[in-house]
């Protein structure tokens, strides 16, 4: 009959605030020929020091506390993380639709009735107001091609989610569509001095009050001069 001893295990020690761990397997021969062991005992000292770690964890190199070196997240574009959130807060693209004054303020009858439902909506929300009406933009004469097509005075709904103004060029249809970056809303929103003159109709058969003059005042970017008749 075959006979395995049992392995006894030496108690863990602390010593100079370094863990050193000793393990003792004593064996013996057995008679199982699938399974040779070492009849002389097998030694296993584990140490450590403030300054290294054990070789199977890193056979090449050594790190202390002291050496290592911080390492700063840089973007594609070589800044660091801070200096591109910092771009971003100054520079935000806006979107557009402009037409003529008369077709946006007196004309198109659901247009006022958008803005203040999305005014509504906002409030409800407690969301920042993220869209302005814009008269006489001074951003036009970024676009050659639009002012050329254009009626003035003229006026744009101006803002910075791209989603919505697509969904607005649809729902007015006889406008148009562009885009432009900015570093503030100073000079995304600025504006030229014009006078806004629409004549009543003789005739108002619609079932509803025709909207007041100065209606989108509550739309225009916070500063922004009253519109005249």
């Amino acid at each position: 009959m075959s006979s395995a001893t049992i392995p006894h295990f030496k108690p863990l020690s602390m010593a100079e605030g370094c863990l050193t761990s000793s393990l003792t397997f004593f064996t013996s021969k057995t008679s199982n020929q699938f399974l040779s062991l070492p009849s002389k005992p097998t030694k296993l000292k584990l140490s450590c020091s403030p300054c290294s770690h054990p070789s199977w964890l890193s056979p090449t190199s050594k790190l202390c506390p002291s050496t290592l070196v911080p390492v700063v997240a840089q973007t594609s574009t070589g800044l660091t993380e801070q200096e591109a959130g910092k771009t971003d807060e100054q520079t935000k693209k806006y979107y557009f639709v402009v037409a003529n004054a008369k077709f946006m303020l007196d004309e198109e009858e659901h247009f006022q009735e958008q803005l203040f439902e999305r005014l509504r909506l906002y409030g409800e929300r407690n969301k920042e107001r993220d869209f302005w009406l814009v008269i006489e933009p001074k951003f036009l004469d970024k676009f050659p091609n639009i002012t050329k097509r254009l009626r003035r005075p003229a006026v744009a709904l101006v803002s910075t989610n791209g989603t919505w103004i697509t969904f607005m060029k649809l729902r007015l249809d006889r406008v148009l569509m562009e885009s432009y970056e900015a570093d503030g809303l100073e000079e995304a929103l600025g504006s030229n001095p014009a006078n806004l003159e629409f004549e009543k109709p003789e005739n108002w058969v619609a079932p509803y009050p025709k909207y007041e003059f100065g209606w989108w005042e509550p739309f225009l970017p916070q500063g922004s001069n009253k519109t005249k008749i």
